[in-house]
Parts: C-alpha cells; sequence; structure tokens
C-alpha cells in the first residue's frame, strides 16, 4: 500500500506539471485574439496555479494520497535566516549565472531564446503577462523537479547525487527550443544544480520559487532581449563590456559559493545537547 501511494503522488505531480504549461498557452492566446488590452489570462492561470500548488501539497481527492503529494512537493516553511540566505544565495548566483550567459554567447554562436515583440501591446500586458509567464515556470519546473522528481531520487541516493542527477536529466531538455549546443546545456546544469540544491539545503521549494521566477525576470527582461545584438568577440574584438561581463560571472560566483557554504551550516541539523552528569 505504501508503494502504491508513493507511485500514485508521483504520477500525479508530473502529469499535473506537464498539463500546465500548455493550459497557460491556450489562455494567453485565446487572450490576445480577445481583448489583447486586458490581461484576463493572468488572473485565470494565478488560480490555476493556486489550484495545482494546493493539489500537489496535499489538499482534496484522492485523500490516500494526499500526505505522500505534501512530502514530495515539500513545500514547508522555512526560519527567517534559512529563507534569508537562500534568496541572496540564489540572487548571486543569477547574477553570475546572466553574466555567463553574455560571456558565452560571445564567444559561441547561438541561436539564443526567440523574444516576441511586444511593442504592439499595452504595457500593463506586457508586464503581467512577463510576471506570470516567470510565475508558471519557476512554480512548475520548482514543483515537478525540484520537488516530486528530485525527493524521488533523494530516496534513493545522497542528496548531493539526487541535485547532479536532477540537473543532468533535465538541462539537454532546454536545447529543444534552443539549439544542442555545449554552452546552453551547461548553463542551464549550472540553473538546475543551484536550484536543486537551494531545495535540498532548505527542504523546501518555496525559496526555489522566488528565486527561480526573479531569475526568469531578468532573462526576460534585460538579457535575452539583448541577444540578438551581441558580436562574437572573434570578430569585433573583446571589449570593455566583455571584460565586465567576465568578472560580473567570477565575481559573484564566488560570492554565490560563499552564501551557499553558510547557507549549508546554518540548516545544518543541530546535534541533541547531552544531559550533564
Amino acid at each position: 500500500m505504501g508503494t502504491e501511494k508513493k507511485e500514485s503522488g508521483g504520477n500525479s505531480g508530473a502529469s499535473s506539471t506537464f498539463l500546465t504549461g500548455g493550459i497557460w498557452t491556450a489562455l494567453l492566446l485565446a487572450n490576445i485574439a480577445t481583448t489583447p488590452a486586458i490581461p484576463w489570462a493572468v488572473a485565470a492561470m494565478a488560480l490555476v496555479l493556486w489550484s495545482l500548488w494546493s493539489y500537489l501539497g496535499g489538499r482534496w481527492w484522492p485523500y490516500r494520497t494526499g500526505e505522500v503529494r505534501r512530502r514530495y512537493l515539500r513545500a514547508g516553511r522555512v526560519s527567517g535566516p534559512i529563507f534569508t540566505w537562500a534568496f541572496l544565495a540564489g540572487a548571486l548566483s543569477v547574477v553570475s549565472l546572466a553574466g555567463l550567459w553574455i560571456v558565452m554567447f560571445r564567444l559561441v554562436r547561438m541561436p539564443g531564446n526567440t523574444v516576441t515583440d511586444v511593442s504592439r501591446f499595452p504595457l500593463i500586458m506586457v508586464v503581467a503577462v512577463l510576471a506570470m509567464a516567470s510565475l508558471v515556470s519557476s512554480i512548475v519546473e520548482e514543483a515537478g523537479f525540484r520537488g516530486y522528481f528530485q525527493v524521488a531520487l533523494e530516496s534513493h541516493f545522497r542528496g548531493p547525487a539526487a541535485v547532479v542527477i536532477t540537473a543532468l536529466l533535465i538541462a539537454p531538455a532546454h536545447g529543444v527550443t534552443q539549439g544542442f549546443l555545449w554552452p546552453t546545456v551547461l548553463f542551464y546544469f549550472l540553473v538546475d544544480a543551484m536550484l536543486g540544491t537551494l531545495a535540498y539545503l532548505t527542504k523546501s521549494t518555496v525559496p526555489g520559487v522566488l528565486v527561480h521566477a526573479i531569475g526568469l525576470l531578468i532573462f526576460f527582461g534585460f538579457v535575452w532581449p539583448q541577444d540578438r545584438h551581441r558580436q562574437l568577440i572573434w570578430g569585433s574584438g573583446a571589449d570593455t563590456w566583455f571584460w565586465i561581463h567576465v568578472v560580473q560571472a567570477v565575481l559573484f560566483a564566488v560570492l554565490g559559493i560563499i552564501a551557499f557554504v553558510h547557507l549549508a551550516r546554518l540548516a545544518e541539523p543541530k546535534a541533541p545537547a547531552t544531559a550533564r552528569s
């Protein structure tokens, strides 16, 4: 019975998270086709995300799998200090990864992300859609990958191994839309490993959702739209901005590692105090 519940909980998490992206795409296309000035799809998707998070967190039928779903999502609260250091470690890593992406884009010819021209849409629509797109991806991926998938692996492997295996299996999937090039796979492996480490150390997917969403907003708004203007250094030379981004990638990586080390010490279970004789 225990194995049956575990498999049912894991399957429900995987199927639910994979469906969410399709729902968001359908809602957004319908919104653009009918009333592009009113972002009603954002409100509708917010309800879908709340329902998904609640279900994966153990609510509603089938009740026999509720506890398993709650454990697999691992969306429990974390203490203030742990949440603060988790957010700091994640934010520093995002800044480093942004610099790394720009550096690699100027070293290797890559297709990059296709960014839709949003100039014909009202500003409120653009802001609302970008925010919701970031939330959809972060909630779905943290719940499905760092929650259900990684938790299942952690029951068979040590935490660091589970983090690496999860990242190795997920990172190549981004090549479907961005090309199967080594810089792309390496970049997303580092992203997934960072988010997996956050979930493992904090025993919660909540900090990762926030870091993931902010990271996507930064890339959607400031990094990916500029990719089409970047030139390979082999033709244009390594200008000042190239070296600034090199320093950005290295410096913030070091700061991020320091923050992660502190987070690991903070999150380490404390040994019970022994009674004095």
